[in-house]
């Protein structure tokens, strides 16, 4: 009890920048004299009186309780409400006041944040050249080897390692699949990203992929046994190669687990995509680096359930690299069979991944 006292008053004194002499500290709705702090910091709301500058006051701290589902699985999830709340709490005439917002360290002790308006993350810098670049080269210069096929390997090896590794836990698989369909980074975000006239693929068209998308949806719904540790933006822009096979990946999204099948899919739509732009079709250099890519995932994984389901996550992908957003200059012709691509995959029971130009054609 005398250890969390100390450690809210240290946080007072740091917020009010003055000292503040903590009096007590009990949980709401409990009986008189009760100073039980068992759960202190997750989620009960806790009455704490205090003197500042010989004024007596008295706060409410509160924090949300971890539970499954409704949005609220990660730390970074309860963060964001918490952030929000004290943002707008005080501009609502006749709501109670915020105070701060703050966090508990992994010690018990009690940090502000309330004065935050963006945040940032500080990482490691990285030495090397990011994989698009070996794309560039192969599409412009049409330099190819075999350290592109290794790299290749080398980038299917390691999807193989990290997505062996599962986790039991279907709210979160849930999450994950609703979220492809219905997050604001996702499907649905990224149609509503498209303009209203946009030429290549009308309302009527965007309305019927996204009833196929939430189809897919309860298709995959049962499939919870997948649940695996993911990258979750596995494209050549968060790749780092260095001599030979080594390399780093960058910008880990959306989630620690979700379904292999978003892996695999961002890495070699990239092929398909600078293929297409190369050439309208999947043909030479790149059709060999999907080839490589998708065979050795697909027999060292053992994973051909994977063709069934990778079908919307594919429709995601496709969606990023068609979009008049991120990639303004593609030609009618390739806008066009992405889209086609588009339909014709979401349409496809299972991913026939050796006769992929199949999916090209207007249907």
């Amino acid at each position: 009890m005398d250890d969390q006292i100390e450690k809210v008053s240290d946080y007072l004194n740091d917020l009010f920048g003055k000292p503040a002499e903590v009096i007590r500290i009990i949980p709401l709705g409990a009986e008189p004299g009760e100073t039980e702090l068992k759960g202190f910091g997750y989620g009960k709301p806790y009455l704490i009186d205090f003197i500042c500058e010989g004024e007596q006051r008295s706060a409410v701290l509160s924090s949300m309780r971890v539970q499954k589902g409704f949005g609220h699985d990660h730390f970074s999830d309860r963060a964001a409400i918490m952030l929000w709340q004290n943002a707008t709490f005080n501009v609502l005439p006749r709501h109670v006041r915020s105070l701060d917002v703050g966090y508990f360290t992994k010690y018990g002790r009690l940090k502000s944040a309330g004065d935050a308006d963006e945040f940032f993350i500080l990482m490691d810098r990285v030495s090397g050249i990011e994989y698009y670049r070996d794309l560039d080269r192969i599409a412009e210069a049409g330099f190819f080897g075999h350290l592109d096929l290794d790299r290749a390997k080398a980038l299917s090896d390691n999807l193989v390692y990290i997505h062996q590794q599962k986790h039991d836990d279907r709210t979160l698989w849930d999450r994950r699949i609703r979220e492809l369909v219905g997050s604001g980074e996702c499907i649905m975000g990224l149609v509503d990203s498209y303009p209203e006239d946009f030429e290549f693929y009308g309302r009527d068209r965007f309305e019927r992929l996204e009833k196929e998308c939430v189809r897919w949806r309860w298709k995959l719904k049962p499939k919870y046994h997948r649940l695996s540790v993911v990258h979750g933006d596995y494209h050549p822009w968060n790749i780092m190669f260095r001599n030979g096979i080594d390399y780093t990946l960058l910008d880990r999204s959306r989630g620690e687990y979700g379904e292999p099948a978003d892996d695999v899919s961002c890495l070699s739509l990239n092929y398909l995509f600078y293929s297409l732009r190369k050439y309208g079709r999947l043909k030479g250099e790149f059709k060999q680096l999907y080839d490589t890519f998708m065979e050795n995932y697909l027999l060292q994984s053992g994973d051909f359930e994977m063709l069934t389901l990778i079908q919307p996550f594919y429709v995601f992908r496709a969606l990023v690299v068609a979009s008049p957003i991120w990639y303004p200059g593609l030609t009618p012709e390739v806008r066009t069979k992405l889209f086609n691509f588009i339909d014709n995959v979401i349409a496809a029971e299972e991913f026939d991944y050796k006769n992929v130009n199949q999916y090209l054609q207007e249907r």
